[in-house]
Order: structure tokens, then sequence, then C-alpha cells
């Protein structure tokens, strides 16, 4: 492993730090090593064995365990950055941009500061919103909580729009009718977000109860006070859930915003940054790639409380054990499946 430089031990906490401390490449890979295997103990990404060995004028570890495909392996193997040939400082530097630049980064801005093309910047982004997916396991909520449910729809406004993209993610009900839809060719998106804690926000296919309630009874925890807008939809946990489950109250937009404490301002405030970051920075997004922009969104928003040093430690330790290749990413590794 390389040595320590006494000059580099001042942990980045501003961006200007950062491109700083990571341009020397050791510093770098010290870094990622001391996140990767906090314990100290490198360990092989294919087989798990702990007989390794460092090759310094390659920067590569050697497993010496049994024999087996790939025995050489580098820090990024088994990470979002395996098989890329952008170094690490690049790496770090945008993964610290798209933490912390509250309304995202675009591929192209990205493409400018790191001095790489626009397509490798795309690419690059998707990996790092990989990495800040969640592995869908959050429960909001509980007895004494109160958590807001909403949904929104994400999208150019229809009269602008030819006939095949209007008819792109629409809303179809019973009989081809569309009885909730109100903006044809939008995509629509429904979040959860428990009072000053987390938010849980992904794409749905409709305004239904097929579509809407079975996220709610995931991620919101029994005994919870629910509280939405007039969607008929949310009606279900009034008529058919008993009180005992859910605490469900009702705010009628077409009357007032606020009640005493039952409102909708909170997951409101969420959809007002995605849509500012949509609009604002990354112009469009396609239905197909809308989760991971949710993702990057959700990633910020729940880890708000943190300093711009926790928000990147945080992903950078999320990065391993999830990987996205280009095919997967253009969705040709799916069109060659279905072929």
């Amino acid at each position: 492993m390389p040595k320590k430089n006494p000059r580099t031990e001042a942990v980045p906490s501003t961006l200007q730090e950062a491109a700083v401390y990571f341009a020397q490449p050791d510093v770098a890979l010290m870094y990622f090593v001391a996140l990767r295997w906090p314990d100290g103990e490198i360990t092989c990404p294919t087989c798990g064995s702990k007989a390794v060995r460092f090759i310094a004028t390659r920067k590569l570890w050697r497993c010496g365990g049994e024999k087996h495909a790939r025995q050489q392996f580098s820090v990024k193997v088994g990470t979002i950055m395996e098989d890329s040939p952008i170094g690490l400082d690049k790496w770090m530097l945008a993964m610290w941009m798209v933490t912390n630049c509250k309304n995202g980064v675009s591929s192209y801005e990205m493409a400018r500061a790191l001095g790489i093309t626009q397509k490798s910047a795309w690419f690059l982004d998707h990996r790092i919103r990989k990495a800040m997916q969640g592995d869908g396991t959050v429960t909001l909520g509980g007895s004494g909580k109160t958590v807001e449910v909403d949904e929104t729809f994400i999208g150019g406004k229809a009269r602008w729009m030819n006939t095949r993209q209007r008819d792109r993610g629409t809303d179809v009900g019973p009989k081809g009718k569309r009885p909730y839809l109100r903006d044809p060719g939008k995509a629509i998106v429904m979040g959860m977000l428990e009072r000053g804690g987390k938010v849980v926000a992904e794409v749905v296919r409709s305004r239904h109860r097929t579509s809407l309630v079975p996220p709610i009874l995931k991620h919101v925890a029994p005994k919870s006070a629910l509280h939405s807008d007039e969607l008929r939809t949310y009606g279900i946990f009034s008529q058919w859930y008993s009180p005992g489950d859910y605490e469900h109250k009702v705010i009628d937009h077409t009357v007032a915003y606020v009640d005493g404490n039952v409102h909708t301002n909170g997951i409101e405030n969420f959809w007002a940054l995605l849509k500012r970051g949509i609009r604002g920075t990354y112009v469009s997004v396609e239905p197909f790639h809308l989760f991971r922009y949710l993702d990057e969104q959700v990633f910020r928003f729940n880890n708000r409380k943190l300093t711009d040093q926790g928000r990147f430690i945080a992903l950078v330790k999320s990065v391993v054990d999830k990987r996205l290749t280009y095919k997967e990413l253009t969705g040709a590794a799916l069109a060659g499946a279905q072929a």
C-alpha cells in the first residue's frame, strides 16, 4: 500500500479541498480503501479470501487463495466503478458534486468540470445514482408519527406533445377510460414522507388503488397518522381499514391547504425540489430513467442533515456490490433478452 503523506491527512470538507486532496492518486486510493474495508482487512471480491498481496507498481491486489478467474483485482472491482477507465480522482469529484449539488449536475456540466466526454459523464452520473438507490426496506411512521402521502406528474405539457408522446405513460383505466388522468403523456410519481424524517418515492403506473395502496402498506408502519389530499384512492384507508391500522385524515385543497395539523406541505416541498432539478438542470428526463433521478433526490433529501463531507462518505460506502453496465442502462440488455 502507498505510504501516508502528512500533507494529505486533512480530510476534505469542501469541493475545493476535495479537488486538491484527490488529485494525488495514492491519496485517493488510500481514502477509498479505508472506506471500503474499514477494518483494514482487504478481501478478494471474487472469493472473499483475505490472502491477498498488494502489487505497488500496478496499484492492484493479487488473491493468494484458490485459483479462480480474475486473480488480480483493483479497488474498483465489485463497485459501480468496475471496468471504468476514469481515474479515482475524477470519480471522487463526481460523487462529491452529485451528492452535494442540491439541484443536481447535468452530464454536460460534469463533462466540462472533469475533462471527459459527455457520454462518459452521462454513464458516470447514472452509476452514481445506482449507488444512491436504496434497498427498499425503509419503514416510515409508527405510533404517534405522521406520514404524508401524495402523487405528482412529471413531464412536459400535453399541448406541446405529438400523439406518440402523449400516449406514453398514460394512466388508462377500465374500458380505455382515463378517470384519474389530468395530464396525458406524463409519468406519475408517488411519495411518502415522515414529518421530520425520511421520504420514499417511486414511479407508479396509475393513480388507481392497485398502484398507490401497495407502496403505502409496504413502507408505512401501522398506527401511523396518514395525511393525504382529497384523491378518492386514499379513501380506502378510511373505509376498509380499521382506525387502529391507520389514522387517515384528508386535506381538501379546493378549500384549504392547512387545517390545524393536517396538511401535505412536506411532500409538496419534496416535489418542488425534484421538479426544480428536472426542469432547471436536466431539462428533459426519459420515463425509462426517471426512477434513477428519483433515487438521487431521495438520497440527498434523506441525508439533508449531514454535512457535505458526511453525505459524500455515505455515498462512497454504498458503491460496493452495485454494478450497472451500459447495456443495462440503455435497455440494450433487456431488448436482447426479449429478442
